[in-house]
């Protein structure tokens, strides 16, 4: 049988905040689009280059960076390994100079101010973030794509089918937590096993693990430059960076060098009910901000929402004796497993179904992930996570001046610590008692997002992007 085959490494990406959506997304539109015209010999051909931004992306995009996104990817930059210090510089570049090196071998004009289009009235029907590329040629007919950044980094090509590493046949095929839970009592595995069976479809297991570490790194990173950088974040709200200055207060002037004494030195601080949810809370804030200051973080299984993973995991290595290799692989795996059932029977877009889809999704994950993790069975971590999606149902997402700061960031501290508080009540409970199976909770978001207003998905034209300059003092 085949179904729509997602890696961990879909669910998972390496890319540049402050939005999965709105600027890893349109990056690797641009990149798909430079392909389209290398494959049909035409690149070189190119006089001019139009981006036309459609629905939420349009609303929004400029506090997103989505302008910058289209930019660097027409450049043919690659959004894992590009330099983020060197972006100001080479946008800045493009706009003095009046010219854009696609791919970076054929120099075109180019005017952000007249080639990008915010089309801020217009919305496409296939999903409210749509971008469309026009290609001038020399001679003949312009060429042009139109692209749907779904959430999470998924780029949709409009017209476009399954690729075949999408339509492969998996040994332990999943469509919802159901089929999961099948395989795991048929097999015996739990879930992380049955994902990493699975993997083995694309890649070795040691490849597989390889890159989980190097997920893992990406995202150890971000929360320790986020705990250890100051200042106020870009976009003219003036918000400023709150996590070094709790991570100072916390380590009470332990000394430390590097992540590995660091972690050593949160250790010595004891391990107090206040204290941890103080560290959690820290950890979610600085990967964050990093995110919102266009920094490098993991989509998981967004951007906006990319603080919640990282933060349960250095609840789960810190205090619950998870920092060993092994688990944090089985954590990732299991993680992003629960991230998939959510894309195929729901959404994982905030411009789909509102931070629901985006806070939501992420904190159900980072439950199954930690249950898993503590002991918990496959059919608690199950409902460890649907405890944490149904306490999130209805969650709007009213981004202030379309930044993904207010209230995004302190919402990862939340989607983290429901994720704990879910795995705890999964793990002390019974499944055969549960009256919400995680399914029935995916089928309920779904519908919940599909009644919920536009205009409290990722538009900023409702709530508190609304309601925003009667309460200007409070901020």
């Amino acid at each position: 049988m085949t179904h729509e085959a997602i890696s961990v490494f879909d669910i998972f990406k390496i890319g540049v905040g402050p939005s999965s959506s709105h600027t890893l997304g349109p990056w690797r539109a641009a990149l798909l689009f430079l392909d389209r015209l290398k494959q049909d010999d035409k690149l070189q051909r190119v006089k001019r280059v139009q981006v036309l931004l459609y629905g939420s992306p349009a609303k929004t995009g400029k506090g997103h960076g989505t302008d910058i996104a289209v930019q660097l990817g027409l450049c043919g930059e690659d959004p894992v390994s590009f330099s983020i210090q060197g972006i100001p510089q080479r946008i800045s570049e493009i706009l003095e100079q009046g010219k854009l090196n696609l791919s970076g071998i054929h120099v075109i004009a180019f005017d952000p101010e007249r080639d990008i289009g915010f089309l801020i009235t217009q919305s496409l029907p296939y999903h409210p973030n749509a971008l469309t590329f026009v290609a001038e040629l020399d001679t003949g007919p312009s060429v042009s794509e139109t692209y749907y950044s779904v959430g999470g980094g998924f780029v949709h090509q409009e017209g476009g089918t399954l690729t075949s590493q999408q339509e492969m046949s998996l040994p332990f095929p999943v469509n919802d937590a159901h089929d999961l839970l099948h395989w795991c009592m048929k097999t015996g595995m739990s879930i992380s096993e049955v994902v990493m069976e699975n993997e083995l479809s694309w890649r070795s297991e040691s490849e597989t693990r390889d890159g989980l570490m190097n997920i893992w790194e990406v995202m150890k990173q971000s929360v320790y430059l986020g705990c250890h950088q100051e200042g106020v974040l870009p976009g003219g709200l003036q918000v400023k960076r709150r996590a070094a200055a709790l991570n100072k207060k916390l380590i009470k002037g332990r000394p430390y060098e590097n992540f590995d004494t660091w972690i050593a030195a949160i250790r010595e601080g004891g391990n107090q009910f206040p204290v941890i949810l103080d560290w959690v809370s820290c950890f979610a804030l600085a990967v964050n901000e990093q995110n919102a200051s266009f920094g490098r973080v993991v989509t998981a299984p967004t951007n906006g929402a990319a603080g919640v993973i990282p933060a349960v995991l250095m609840y789960y290595m810190l205090f619950c004796e998870g920092n060993e290799e092994e688990k944090i692989i089985r954590f990732l795996l299991t993680a992003s497993e629960v991230g998939c059932i959510f894309k195929k029977g729901a959404t994982i877009s905030a411009a789909m179904g509102g931070c629901q889809a985006e806070i939501g999704v992420s904190s159900a994950m980072a439950a199954a992930a930690l249950t898993e993790g503590l002991g918990g069975t496959q059919r608690q971590a199950l409902m460890a996570s649907e405890i944490a999606m149904e306490h999130h149902l209805g969650m709007t997402c009213d981004p202030i001046n379309g930044l993904v700061q207010i209230p995004c960031i302190e919402r990862n501290t939340m989607g983290a610590i429901k994720a704990i508080t879910a795995s705890q009540l999964a793990l002390q409970g019974a499944p055969d008692y549960a009256k919400v199976s995680l399914d029935t909770v995916i089928k309920t978001m779904w519908h919940t997002a599909q009644d919920m207003s536009s205009k409290y998905k990722e538009t900023s034209d409702g709530g508190l992007a609304l309601n925003f300059p009667l309460s200007l003092s409070e901020c």
